[in-house]
């Protein structure tokens, strides 16, 4: 779409980004004015993980021989890397789960805020996404692809095809990133941007491309008619984050996940059940609290069962003779999940001594299984 610099606002005294535009596309009165009309829309997106638009620029060429005026347009400098760059540096096949996590939760958040709005982004990928030095993340030229998309015949399909590496110009999309509808030159919505994020998520996760090939017909092959290469994927990955994957990559947009706040909340989900790093140990484990939670609903329903039991055998549990229960620690099967065993016991307590009929003794009191007998044993 043109060259972007670095330069500094006299006016206001601030830093920002000028995208100067393709004299093939500013020279053109109607496009341009289709161009500034998109970019007033997308002036309108005040989101936090959103690049913002300042606004648009014409300046004359005075030097002379006088050139046709330079049209740019000014938007916010996000100082960072890219997301290639970030998942490059890493020295793993993919980014840590924890960090990949709360990248993904941003975009999710920058796409949903720009959906409920109409815009779509169409040109989603890595590039197009930075990460500055305090894990801001920033979505850069959303909706410019709409500004500059051509006006051609759909039942050319190749017009829509452009090469791994964006051309000047041709913006429609990078191909590896491209939802099948959009390859085919078929009409697209938010769902291609869905699409989009599933590639960015398996790739931060991975440290691959979702689909790849040595030629731009491979990849489009791989888009059309192949699925990802889901073993590559961490094995600590949760299977909701695997499922919300799986339906960004429906072929047909008809039954993919209709929306990117349905996989922001799964994120969001996996981003606070992700435990850090342990003992300085490198990586992330995660944890089961949802296993953990049916356990402790089990066992308090079964000890109301067993106490409605009782009561009908004709041995009535009153406050006059009340019964003791002692709850013995849980033994997780991976040392590095101790905590989670000491956190299943506290809950198991806390909900049982709800239970006016129960005495409920403190864990500090509970020797062993020896013990457990001899509370629960008739007084």
């Amino acid at each position: 779409m043109g060259e972007v610099y670095r330069a500094s606002d006299t006016r206001l005294g601030r830093d920002v980004a000028i995208k100067i535009l393709p004299d093939a596309r500013a020279a053109d009165p109607e496009r341009l004015a289709r161009f500034e009309r998109e970019a007033r829309v997308l002036a309108s997106l005040n989101h936090p993980n959103i690049a913002t638009i300042h606004g648009v620029e014409v300046s004359a060429d005075s030097s002379p021989p006088a050139g046709p005026p330079v049209r740019a347009l000014v938007m916010e400098l996000v100082d960072g890397v890219t997301l290639t760059e970030h998942v490059r540096a890493h020295r793993g096949p993919g980014l840590p789960i924890a960090d990949a996590f709360d990248i993904a939760r941003q975009i999710t958040a920058a796409l949903e805020a720009a959906h409920e709005k109409g815009i779509v982004h169409r040109d989603l990928k890595p590039a197009n996404i930075m990460r500055r030095s305090d894990g801001l993340v920033k979505v850069l030229d959303f909706g410019l692809a709409k500004a500059f998309e051509r006006d051609v015949d759909r039942t050319d399909d190749r017009s829509t095809i452009t090469s791994t590496q964006t051309r000047a110009g041709a913006i429609l999309g990078t191909t590896p990133y491209m939802s099948p509808e959009q390859v085919r030159g078929l009409p697209i919505d938010a769902r291609t941007d869905i699409w989009s994020f599933g590639c960015v998520l398996y790739e931060m996760l991975t440290g691959r491309m979702a689909f790849d090939g040595r030629t731009t017909p491979d990849v489009i092959a791989q888009v059309l008619e192949h699925d990802p290469d889901w073993t590559r994927l961490p094995k600590e990955t949760p299977a909701g984050v695997r499922r919300i994957l799986q339906r960004c990559f429906e072929k047909d947009p008809k039954r993919r996940l209709r929306d990117i706040g349905e996989a922001r909340v799964e994120i969001e989900q996996a981003t606070v059940l992700t435990a850090r790093p342990v003992d300085g140990q490198p990586g992330v484990r995660l944890r089961r609290p949802y296993a953990a939670v049916l356990l402790v609903a089990l066992l308090v329903a079964a000890i109301g069962v067993a106490i409605a039991l009782w009561s009908r055998a004709g041995r009535s549990v009153t406050p006059s003779a009340p019964r003791s229960l002692a709850v013995l620690p849980f033994r997780a099967l991976d040392q590095a999940d101790e905590f989670l065993g000491h956190g299943v016991t506290a809950d198991v307590i806390t909900k049982v001594s709800h239970i006016r009929e129960l005495t409920v003794r403190p864990r500090d009191r509970v020797g062993g299984l020896h013990d457990l007998l001899l509370e629960l044993a008739p007084e």
